[in-house]
């Protein structure tokens, strides 16, 4: 029998899951894309411990960098990625990844800069971020409907994000949006499912999304999108194709 607090969890979810629903039918919110990145094979650099320059990289490809991935990028070397996508928590968080994540960008910059699920005003967005003097060419917020938006329109999958285990990571959010924004193809590294840790600490946090992040990469691989792997291990452990210079 259904104890009560669990009846009341599962009422909770119920009106979240309502509540997301109609804000979503009446908001219509059109999905974030960058023209920059059409026609461009795309690097999309996570922050797992292990990860690779992909084969035959050059000027003309375009990086995004996923919260304070970056400073991978500095023996490739490129230190300025196109486009950088952060998590709202990164900015005024005191959880150990979000102060790790502020250590390691303090004084880096990016081209444009999109802030996840920002509530705030832009005003304190950006005091924020000139707290730990992160600079950017641009600055965009996406909230949470544009993200659901973003991943139905490339994979028809509408997830309202209920819970962390129901949402994919924002390295995969990178590769949805690579995507839709016109990408001739789309590198991984540095974004592994099955890994623990971060490249930008050894406090060897765990990961999340998981399930997600994994179902996704094989619904993006049935629809025949062009995604890879710069990873051995990640090739091996997703199936995902590994990048060898070409499409």
């Amino acid at each position: 029998m259904m104890e009560m607090k669990d009846v009341f969890e599962s009422l909770r979810e119920a009106k979240k899951l309502a509540y997301r629903r109609l804000k979503y039918w009446l908001r219509k919110p059109k999905p974030p894309a960058d023209p920059g990145l059409a026609g461009s094979h795309v690097v999309i650099v996570g922050s797992a411990p292990v990860s690779h320059k992909p084969e035959g990289f050059d000027d003309t490809y375009k990086v995004i960098s996923i919260n304070g991935s970056q400073g991978v990028m500095a023996a490739w070397p490129r230190e300025t990625p196109d486009i950088t996508l952060m998590q709202f928590n990164q900015i005024e968080g005191e959880n150990t990844n979000a102060v790790e994540v502020r250590r390691v960008l303090r004084g880096r910059r990016t081209g444009t800069l999109y802030v996840l699920l920002w509530r705030h005003g832009r005003e304190r967005l950006e005091k924020g971020l000139k707290a730990f003097d992160y600079r950017y060419g641009d600055l965009r917020i996406v909230d949470r409907y544009e993200r659901i938006a973003l991943m139905e329109k490339v994979s028809n999958v509408r997830n309202f994000e209920l819970d962390a285990e129901t949402k994919c990571s924002n390295g995969l959010i990178g590769v949805l949006f690579a995507l839709h924004s016109g990408a001739r193809a789309v590198i991984i590294t540095g974004i592994n499912p099955d890994s623990g840790g971060h490249v930008y600490n050894d406090v060897n946090l765990a990961r999340m999304h998981v399930s997600k992040d994994k179902e996704m990469l094989q619904i993006l691989l049935r629809g025949g999108y062009l995604v890879f792997t710069a990873d051995p291990d990640v090739s091996k452990s997703t199936g995902v194709p590994l990048w060898t210079g070409k499409a």
